[in-house]
């Protein structure tokens, strides 16, 4: 499944959820939590699950509300029914969580997109997810509920940048996703209005090993494409490289084009052709 670019919208805004569909995301995440006032979770939850019941253009993903709300078992019991393609759970706590979380799906196996850095005590249980990757659509982190949960005054600096903590909690996220085995899912990008700094921000997750990353906004989602899908070169080189093991598999080295490549090669040609919708030859 690829997933560049995941674009949220609010639950309680029914009217946007065609333009967010025709936006060219991989998925588009139908929120239940940050964006819905309280006073209308109840209407969201009947509109998403209305949509989730009609014909699909893309992937849909329910951001449902946090397990200890006291809400995510309405949110459940009103989407469940209509399948859709992804729960993402926010303020995910490890493995603990997930347990509860497929506890309260009962027999609906709906694989889960995980918020996994939300509280302080969630980064000291990132290593757990990988027990559960069989039934993760991925895994993603964000950059605004923990500064308020340890009474910090920002997570980035002026120019946009992170600061040196919140650093390490993107780097941890990115290494707890890859130790699972599912893709790593880049948090948003606050500032609409910059294309250029989006671009680079893009640049620099696919450089660092994200496969994806979430979009607040349909304008972002075609740069946040082009960033995550690789050139003709790079798809023609990797195809190379995958052919090339498919005539010697038994082979853990090989030359190609005068350079050794082996097994840590394959694996990167493989995402690479993942990445652009192909499947490996």
């Amino acid at each position: 499944m690829r997933l560049r670019s995941l674009l949220f919208v609010p639950g309680d805004r029914p009217e946007r959820f065609a333009k967010a569909e025709a936006s060219g995301a991989d998925a588009v995440i139908l929120d239940l939590e940050d964006s819905v006032a309280p006073a209308r979770k109840g209407d969201a939850r009947q509109w998403v699950a209305q949509h989730l019941a009609g014909p699909r253009a893309v992937r849909l993903i329910v951001r449902i509300n946090p397990l200890g709300s006291g809400m995510a078992q309405d949110d459940l019991d009103a989407i469940l029914p209509a399948r859709p393609d992804g729960v993402m759970l926010p303020k995910a706590e490890g493995s603990a969580s997930l347990r509860r979380l497929f506890a309260m799906m009962g027999s609906h196996e709906v694989p889960v997109l995980p918020i996994a850095t939300e509280t302080p005590q969630a980064l000291f249980r990132l290593g757990t997810y990988a027990r559960h990757s069989a039934r993760l659509l991925g895994l993603t982190w964000g950059a605004e509920d923990l500064p308020a949960a340890i009474g910090a005054i920002a997570a980035r600096e002026e120019d946009g940048r992170l600061t040196p903590p919140y650093e390490m909690v993107r780097s941890l996220a990115l290494f707890a996703a890859h130790a699972a085995s599912v893709p790593a899912i880049e948090t948003v990008y606050p500032d609409l209005k910059n294309s250029e700094g989006l671009a680079a921000y893009v640049q620099r997750a696919r450089r660092d090993g994200f496969g994806g990353m979430m979009a607040l906004h349909p304008a972002q989602v075609p740069v946040i494409n082009r960033g995550f899908t690789p050139d003709e070169q790079a798809v023609e080189h990797a195809r190379r490289i995958v052919e090339a093991f498919d005539r010697a598999p038994d082979s853990g080295v090989l030359l190609l084009d005068g350079q050794m490549i082996d097994r840590p090669h394959l694996v990167m040609a493989r995402r690479v052709l993942a990445n652009a919708g192909e499947a490996p030859a």
